[in-house]
């Protein structure tokens, strides 16, 4: 069974709808035909061919409803449908005078609901057609017996009509119920997809403006600091300066629509570093998956702070695979100190003036 909650729904329904459709034949069969069978035993005159009738009714209809209910092969329908057709005979040869038409001949109206069941996973034409071949047996049988009176024709009509109008409205709307089912499941899916993303959507939004006022905060601070006679040349304001036009870079990056949106704010902060005439060289391994907005800041946090301090060069490597994203950074830069996430693995390593540094995240901690 499929674990999509709106597939799930739907097959709720048309589980229940199968499993009812055997029960109303079981009933039938033994709170119906054997009441009537046993208080009509003296009228049959073949007892045995009545006898045999019901045994065979039982036979098809437990082998109808094991292939129903285990998904059998739908190739046997129709040989078990000739074989319920053989009962409408028996119950003909057990009383072959004018009670074809008296509640003693139960099958008329019994054999459809095993038709019910051999023809659930088809379409509704095969349910039409053994109607069509059942009401055939009954016309020939009044023939053969020599029931032609206008009594016993409209209550041949009334048994056809009463009978299968049951049992086709039966198969027609329990299937029409799964369909709808489905449809509603899909519906409410829909809606709470789009409600899932318009909420995803506003907290995104509501994060960019709470970090945009947090840099337009800070970028005023680096301003008045200038203002106030800071000395440019120094390279602690100069770093200081250069990790803020980063951020402010990566800011704006987050916010255009790219194919790989991590490349494309890792490429905002090498530009940033090149402008200050930095050369980055940038390298993929992989196929880089697509990460929350929160992840993708916490992966390129660090390395954006390196690259604008770096001094002349810096490489910047991203590897992607099926479990994890890593980005590592080689730089001649200080050692950076950054916020860390839950979520990612940060690690660093300096050999003489170079600065070797990684950020790692699981694809399923981004899954979640």
């Amino acid at each position: 069974m499929s674990t999509e909650p709106t597939v799930l729904v739907a097959e709720r329904y048309a589980r229940g709808a199968t499993i009812a459709a055997v029960v109303i034949a079981a009933f039938w069969h033994l709170g119906h035909d054997l009441p009537v069978t046993a208080a009509d035993w003296s009228v049959y005159s073949r007892q045995w061919a009545v006898l045999a009738g019901w045994l065979l009714y039982l036979l098809v209809g437990v082998a109808g409803s094991v292939l129903l209910l285990r998904d059998g092969p739908r190739a046997l329908a129709w040989p078990l449908a000739v074989l319920t057709l053989a009962i409408d005979v028996l119950l003909v040869v057990a009383a072959p005078d004018e009670t074809i038409l008296l509640p003693a001949n139960w099958a008329w109206g019994s054999v459809g609901w095993l038709a019910v069941i051999l023809f659930w996973r088809h379409r509704a034409a095969h349910l039409v057609a053994f109607v069509l071949a059942d009401t055939a047996l009954l016309v020939v049988g009044m023939v053969l017996v020599g029931a032609s009176s206008d009594l016993q024709v409209s209550r041949a009509i009334m048994v056809l009509l009463g009978a299968f109008t049951l049992q086709l409205g039966y198969s027609v709307g329990a299937h029409g119920l799964g369909v709808a089912a489905g449809w509603a499941a899909r519906s409410s899916a829909a809606r709470a997809q789009a409600t899932a993303r318009r909420a995803a959507a506003e907290a995104v939004a509501a994060d960019r403006t709470r970090r945009y006022y947090e840099l337009h905060r800070s970028t005023a601070e680096l301003l008045g600091e200038l203002a106030a006679g800071a000395d440019p040349a120094d390279p602690v304001v100069r770093h200081r300066h250069a990790a803020g036009a980063a951020r402010l870079r990566r800011l704006m990056a987050e916010t255009d629509d790219v194919p790989d949106p991590l490349l494309h704010e890792l490429r905002a902060g090498a530009d940033v570093a090149e402008r200050r005439g930095v050369v980055v060289s940038l390298s993929v391994v992989g196929t880089v998956p697509e990460l929350p907005v929160d992840l993708r800041r916490a992966l390129t946090e660090a390395p954006i702070v390196v690259l604008s301090a770096a001094r002349g060069t810096a490489r910047v490597t991203v590897v992607a695979s099926p479990d994890e994203v890593a980005v590592a950074v080689v730089a001649d830069a200080p050692d950076v100190r950054v916020a860390e996430h839950p979520a990612v693995r940060l690690t660093q390593d300096r050999d003489e003036d170079g600065l070797w540094l990684e950020t790692r995240v699981a694809i399923g901690g981004a899954d979640g």
